[in-house]
């Protein structure tokens, strides 16, 4: 049967990154756990190892179970009964299969039952699930909502409530509504304290609500009165079993369909306050998009994995004109152009969760106890290469997968067309994740602090840096010219002082970076394993061709030439 990590030694490779080592040291607290739970890892080899077990474990569930239940459930879809969701069937046997394995509360700690797993193979294990099938992973991945308890919740809170994730309880965040979608400081939920009951009460309508009536949501509502921006905002937790909660409806998609979007009515339902008031949006609520933005980013990647080995397995076994038709120019060109943004989405993904990694794992310390000074610089150096990172590879990988499943569709022709075959699912659930958790746009805007900053460009000058085999010194030498040219852009935009001129170059400066950042990454990588060194030469080809083109673009332009792309209202 199929097996979808051991199949896939892109995975190994990314799983054994040197940097690794460091990650599973602090997550382990030097293997100190060992002496409190029997079933925490000995030393680096016996985490890794763990690693590998459980990630094989997923990849069996996965290729068994969801991956062939995908096409049933996309038929048949959730329901409302009652003002509750009913899943499709598919989908209740995926989430027993999954819990049975244990593969809920991957990255949670030990003490609430969870398995104590750095991010990397958390996002690992999600990129092999949107592999099987992309609407499933949002019942399955918003497990990382636990993240957000965990971080900011009491003691308390995060006894009653991971320990209920660790068993297999689903979640959901809570925080769009019909006129506050990308913006939430328009927010209106309300939050309003009982006195008599010692309890909050929240009552308001939430729409767009992925996995809506999971077991344990996040929330965001307006606690304080007579405010209308981001300050007057907390979180909740709710719990389903306390009521007061009901689902109007299950929104009608294009795409995922096996994943309940739901409209939310709150009539007096309790929540329990997160952390501080007012702090809601400010500071959890980022915390919660910056891991979910990151979910999205191992989804685009699974999709593109999944529409990748559609389009190669058809290319094989289709025949035209008395030959296969991955033998001609036009099919196999767009099959190897697939394959290099594949490759460079993911090693951009791994890249960014082992940033990620790093930082959140010194902030769990220093809650334990009071960093070194070397501690606090290097907290501080991977919060901010995660927090530029985050939203590039949510960008690049979104865009990467719609634009794979599109070409999945084309290499079968008519075929992918119909609903006889996977891709055209594959291609509908692609659509999403250039749009929810943050558009493209918004990833942008995100993004282009670390243009403006020199952050992306710091960071290139460290790839750029790194030792490679002389094979390889070409590809540097590309790389260095286009960052020539990429600077030269960034200082043509940034000089002229005028924030419209630098917001409608942004994309243009944001996806120059992000070419640079993956071709240094995908060489690296053919550094340390030369099947990744075709990627890395198509993709170079590919990245030049639109490095060049941005480049010329911003050099061509100027404040002046904004008044023709505007409209009149």
């Amino acid at each position: 049967m199929a097996n979808y990590y051991t199949d896939n030694k892109e995975l190994k490779f990314h799983l054994n990154h040197p940097l690794m080592e460091k990650i599973v040291r602090l997550k382990e607290r030097n293997f100190s756990e060992k002496k409190v739970f029997d079933f925490a890892p000995m030393d680096h080899e016996d985490a890794m190892d763990n690693f590998d077990k459980v990630l094989e474990v997923v990849g069996e569930v996965c290729g068994d179970i969801v991956g062939p239940n995908a096409e049933s459930i996309d038929a048949e879809g959730p329901r409302v009964e009652n003002g509750r969701v009913i899943y499709a069937k598919g989908t209740e046997v995926n989430i027993e299969a999954l819990n049975k394995a244990g593969l809920m509360g991957m990255s949670l700690p030990r003490q609430y039952g969870g398995l104590n797993f750095p991010i990397v193979p958390y996002i690992m294990a999600a990129d092999i699930v949107s592999r099987a099938d992309a609407g499933f992973v949002n019942i399955w991945g918003l497990q990382d909502c636990a993240e957000t308890i965990n971080e900011f919740a009491s003691e308390e809170q995060k006894e009653k409530y991971l320990t209920r994730v660790c068993q297999g309880e689903t979640m959901a965040m809570d925080l769009t509504e019909p006129d506050a979608g990308s913006d939430l400081q328009a927010v209106q939920l309300k939050a309003t304290y009982d006195e008599k009951s010692g309890k909050w009460l929240l009552n308001g309508v939430k729409r767009f609500i992925t996995n809506g009536d999971g077991h344990i949501s996040l929330v965001l509502a307006r606690s304080e009165p007579g405010t209308k921006d981001g300050r007057g905002l907390s979180m909740f937790i709710h719990d389903k079993n306390d009521g007061g909660v009901t689902v109007r409806r299950i929104e009608h998609k294009m795409g995922i369909i096996g994943s309940p979007t739901c409209e939310l009515v709150f009539k007096d339902a309790p929540g329990e306050l997160v952390g501080d008031r007012k702090m809601g949006l400010i500071k959890y609520v980022m915390a919660l998009m910056n891991g979910a933005r990151l979910g999205i980013a191992a989804q685009s990647v699974g999709v593109s994995e999944a529409a990748y080995r559609e389009a190669l397995a058809y290319a094989k076994e289709r025949v035209q004109f008395g030959k296969a038709i991955m033998r001609f120019p036009a099919v196999y060109e767009i099959l190897a152009n697939m394959k290099a943004k594949l490759d460079a989405s993911r090693t951009l993904l791994y890249e960014t969760a082992r940033f990620v990694d790093v930082y959140k794992t010194y902030m769990h310390i220093a809650e334990e106890r009071k960093l070194e000074k070397d501690e606090r610089d290097e907290m501080k150096k991977y919060q901010k290469l995660a927090d530029i990172f985050t939203p590039l590879v949510k960008g690049m990988a979104s865009e990467y997968a719609n634009q794979l499943a599109y070409d999945a569709v084309q290499i079968h022709g008519g075929s992918g067309f119909m609903k006889d075959y996977p891709v055209e699912r594959i291609y509908r659930d692609a659509r999403i994740t250039s749009i929810y958790e943050g558009t493209t746009q918004l990833q942008v805007v995100a993004a282009i602090r670390g243009v403006t900053t020199g952050a992306y460009l710091n960071q290139i000058r460290v790839y750029e840096a790194a030792k490679v085999s002389p094979e390889l010194e070409h590809l540097r030498r590309t790389l260095i010219i286009l960052t020539d040219e990429y600077e030269q852009a960034v200082n043509k935009v940034v000089s002229t002082d005028d924030n419209e001129f630098i917001d409608f170059h942004a994309r243009r400066l944001v996806e120059m970076a992000g070419n640079i950042i993956m071709s240094y990454l995908l060489v690296l990588d053919s550094n340390r394993d030369a099947m990744f060194t075709k990627s890395a030469k198509n993709f170079i080809r590919l990245a030049k061709a639109q490095v060049k083109a941005h480049g010329e673009f911003i050099r061509t332009s100027d404040i002046s030439d904004l008044g023709s792309y505007k409209y009149e209202m």
